[in-house]
């Protein structure tokens, strides 16, 4: 019998707390049967300067074609596997990290509101033996879709929980086959300036670029997702496809992804290259290990008062933490 490696076994709060439905033609009137479970909470207050007028909540209407329709909105639980209640679909929608449009991250939602998704195609190449393009309707009709409830840690010590939909990242791999050789996984982002406002700033080098170790983006916990709260993603959430990690800061998952090689050699990162002395390959949450200008031993939940203690890896530990056995983790950040 064929051994199970640990980055094969799904946790089971992870089991427990995601959901799978087809979306596509053909498949959207069954999706349509589930029950929409909505949040059992009051809309809670939004960030600082959230009564901006950039910060009007975010169009839901997506520009998708009818065959790639999603369900209804829905979320299947009201909190995470902690007991956390999740951000609202407004939180999550107006305030965001997206420099490709704006630093301020209640203006994101407005300068994005143009920008265009589809058509969309992700080339994977590289140190692999069957190198693919996939277009958007390969990445949504042609992988599972599920609902994966996560936490989101920003580097700045804020953070969400977010239910995203999407898919393994490691069934992507699978369908490539990376070869022996190939040791991490680089990313590439889109790079449109004359959509993008913000890539005409020289302060960080675009297209944005990100980078795992191959073991790192075949463990389960690591999703390609396509949508957010049952709908497609909006464009300030990282359209029309994004990576999601929930044990790293959020910077590592890479929004808008058009390209994916598999390589022998450490990819550099836009935020390495850009400040090496602050950011690391891995990014990993540490509470130990804090940002040379400010501590990561706490973190503000966006729509809380107050700050709570952050958790290391985000809390994922039991789940990732076989992956760095053996590594110092204060040289490693």
């Amino acid at each position: 019998m064929k051994e199970i490696s640990r980055s094969e076994v799904t946790p089971e709060h992870i089991f427990l707390n995601r959901r799978k439905f087809m979306i596509g033609a053909g498949s959207v009137a069954g999706a349509l049967t589930l029950a929409a479970c909505g949040i059992n909470r009051g809309e809670s207050s939004m960030p600082d300067s959230a009564s901006d007028s950039a910060a009007a909540p975010a169009p839901v209407v997506s520009n998708l074609p009818e065959t790639l329709a999603y369900p209804e909105p829905y979320a299947s639980v009201a909190v995470d596997e902690l007991g956390d209640d999740l951000n609202t679909f407004k939180e999550i929608t107006n305030y965001n990290n997206y420099y490709e449009f704006d630093t301020n991250k209640q203006a994101v939602a407005k300068l994005s509101g143009d920008f265009t998704t589809t058509p969309w195609e992700i080339e994977v190449t590289g140190m692999v033996n069957k190198p693919m393009t996939f277009n958007l309707e390969d990445l949504i009709n042609g992988f599972t879709q599920q609902e994966r409830i996560y936490r989101l840690r920003c580097v700045e010590a804020w953070s969400m929980v977010i239910p995203w939909v999407g898919f393994p990242l490691a069934e992507l791999l699978r369908e490539v086959e990376p070869t022996a050789e190939a040791k991490y996984v680089a990313f590439t982002s889109v790079f449109r300036p004359d959509e993008m406002p913000g890539q005409s700033s020289p302060w960080l080098k675009w297209p944005y670029a990100e980078g795992l170790r191959v073991d790192e983006a075949m463990n389960d916990l690591a999703l390609m997702a396509t949508g957010m709260y049952g709908k497609p993603l909006v464009n300030q959430n990282g359209a029309p496809i994004r990576l999601i990690l929930p044990w790293k800061y959020g910077f590592k998952s890479a929004k808008a992804i058009v390209k994916i090689e598999l390589t022998d050699t450490m990819p550099v990162s836009t935020w390495m290259d850009s400040a090496p002395n602050e950011y690391g390959f891995y990014a990993n949450v540490n509470p130990e290990v804090d940002h040379p200008r400010w501590s990561q031993a706490t973190e503000r939940r966006i729509g809380e008062s107050g700050r709570r203690e952050s958790l290391m890896f985000n809390g994922y530990e039991d789940e990732v933490a076989y992956l760095y056995e053996g590594m110092d983790l204060r040289e490693n950040f």
